[in-house]
């Protein structure tokens, strides 16, 4: 199994985007690798763990498809799965729109990935503790290639579980600390179907206004099962948000829970056009 101590991911699909995305590593990876050295310092490493310290990259296979998650938990030598969420990405573009839970994409699809999901929890030896693995699927080759292993469960995720199964997937993380099995509820929430929608920007922009709390509560007032957190606040430049990708900014994070998929979207789609923000241009990206 590879080890390595920090990890900054970017989606890639020509060389002129590699080259952006090199450039941007090595403005950024001083800020997660500085502070990964020292927790380093103070743990007895193997050999060529310690070589290689906070600060380095690696470069994998390109791999390309539909991304899925899949969370679960091992508890006591046996390992439970509740729920695959699957990733969609705005039109032509490496930026998520939302991740949807129940995922849509094919069963056996689903199964594969669970199942390879097992053998990988297994080989590794993680227990007690809950996990979600990402994968990418090739619709054209059938291929399922594992991005990464996370032994932790998907904050991001929660408000999605608790929309369609009852609770969000927080009590799995309580409930093993505790010394309990979590024992996830099934399709026990209001919703069939929950995501969290990215509301974004493509190009940037100082915010002349950015929707007040007052104005975010009448969003979701009119529209049911939505939660709205707005990123930016006036007079920000958007290029100051933190954390975001390479090709868009994010200005709202829209938890939507609904009847079914036609449903949500237009979910999203009202509070989109309801959220009054407002933008002068400042030209390009940056």
């Amino acid at each position: 199994m590879k080890s390595f101590s920090s990890q900054l991911a970017f989606k890639v699909h020509d060389e002129e985007e590699f080259t952006e995305a090199i450039g941007s590593i090595r403005e950024g990876i001083g800020r997660i690798g500085q502070p990964f050295d020292t927790a380093l310092a103070h743990a007895n490493l193997p050999d060529e763990i310690a070589e290689v310290g906070g600060i380095a990259c690696i470069a994998e296979e390109a791999v390309k498809g539909q991304q899925l998650t899949v969370e679960g938990y091992s508890h006591g030598g046996t390992i439970y799965f509740y729920g695959v969420v699957e990733s969609v990405l705005y039109p032509g573009t490496p930026s998520f729109q939302r991740y949807q839970y129940p995922s849509t994409l094919p069963q056996d699809v689903r199964d594969r990935a669970t199942a390879d999901s097992e053998r990988v929890i297994r080989q590794i030896g993680l227990d007690w503790v809950p996990f979600n693995i990402e994968f990418f699927w090739d619709p054209d080759t059938g291929r399922l290639n594992l991005l990464e292993v996370n032994p932790r469960h998907s904050q991001s995720h929660a408000q999605m579980f608790e929309a369609v199964d009852g609770a969000p997937n927080h009590q799995v993380m309580a409930q093993l600390a505790l010394g309990r099995d979590p024992r996830m509820p099934r399709r026990e929430g209001e919703h069939a179907v929950a995501g969290k929608w990215f509301y974004r920007r493509f190009t940037n922009a100082t915010v002349r206004h950015a929707p007040t709390d007052d104005e975010i509560a009448a969003v979701e007032e009119h529209n049911p099962g939505v939660r709205i957190t707005v990123l930016p606040h006036d007079g920000m430049r958007l290029d100051e948000l933190p954390d975001q990708d390479s090709y868009s900014f994010e200005l709202a994070h829209l938890y939507i829970g609904a009847r079914n998929e036609e449903d949500m979207q237009a979910k999203y789609d009202r509070c989109v056009a309801a959220l009054p923000f407002e933008f002068d241009e400042v030209g390009g990206r940056t």
